[in-house]
C-alpha cells in the first residue's frame, strides 16, 4: 500500500495555457493551446492534427466556468471544449471525491476537487497577467477571465 506521500504524488494535475507565438498585433482572439499532465503523462491541443488550437483567452473563462460546479460539489462531471476547437477535457468525480481528468477521451491523472482547483486557477492567473500586459483591461476578454477567476476563487476559499 503507498504512504500518503506517495499517494499525493500519484494524483496530481497540472496545467498549462499558452499563447502561440507570431500571430502579429494581439488581440482577443490570439489562439493558444493547454496542455493536461497527470500520473498517466501529458496531453494537450499543440501539434495535433488536425490542430486542436482555440481562442485561449476566451477559452480559458469556460474553462473555469465548466469545473466551478463539480469542485463546488453541484455536479459529478464536466466538460470543456475549446473555443474554435475540437480539444476537450473532461472531468469525473466518484463517490469519494476523486476526479478523474480525461483529454479527448484518454484519462490523463486524478485529483481532489481542491487539487483541480489550484490546477486551473495558477495558470489562468498567469495568462490573466499576460493578457492584461498585451490588451486592454477592458477588453471582453479581460473581464471575462476576472469574472471567471472570481467566481472559482470564491469556491476555493
Amino acid at each position: 500500500m503507498p504512504s500518503s506521500t506517495t499517494r499525493e504524488l500519484l494524483t496530481m494535475i497540472r496545467m498549462s495555457f499558452s499563447v502561440r507565438p507570431g500571430q502579429g498585433e494581439a488581440g482577443e482572439f490570439d489562439l493558444g493551446d493547454i496542455e493536461c499532465e497527470g500520473e498517466a503523462g501529458a496531453l494537450g491541443s499543440a501539434g495535433r492534427v488536425p490542430d486542436q488550437g482555440m481562442m485561449i483567452y476566451l477559452s480559458v473563462p469556460l474553462l473555469l466556468d465548466a469545473v466551478l460546479p463539480l469542485v463546488a460539489g453541484e455536479r459529478r462531471a464536466a466538460s470543456f471544449t475549446g473555443t474554435g476547437s475540437s480539444f476537450r477535457l473532461d472531468f469525473r468525480r466518484d463517490r469519494k471525491g476523486t476526479v478523474t481528468v480525461s483529454v479527448n477521451g484518454t484519462d490523463v491523472g486524478t485529483c481532489g476537487p481542491g487539487e483541480l482547483t489550484e490546477a486551473v486557477l495558477r495558470p489562468a492567473e498567469e495568462l490573466e497577467r499576460e493578457l492584461l500586459a498585451r490588451l486592454p483591461a477592458g477588453c471582453g476578454a479581460a473581464r471575462d477571465l476576472a469574472s471567471s477567476l472570481e467566481r472559482l476563487r470564491s469556491v476555493a476559499a
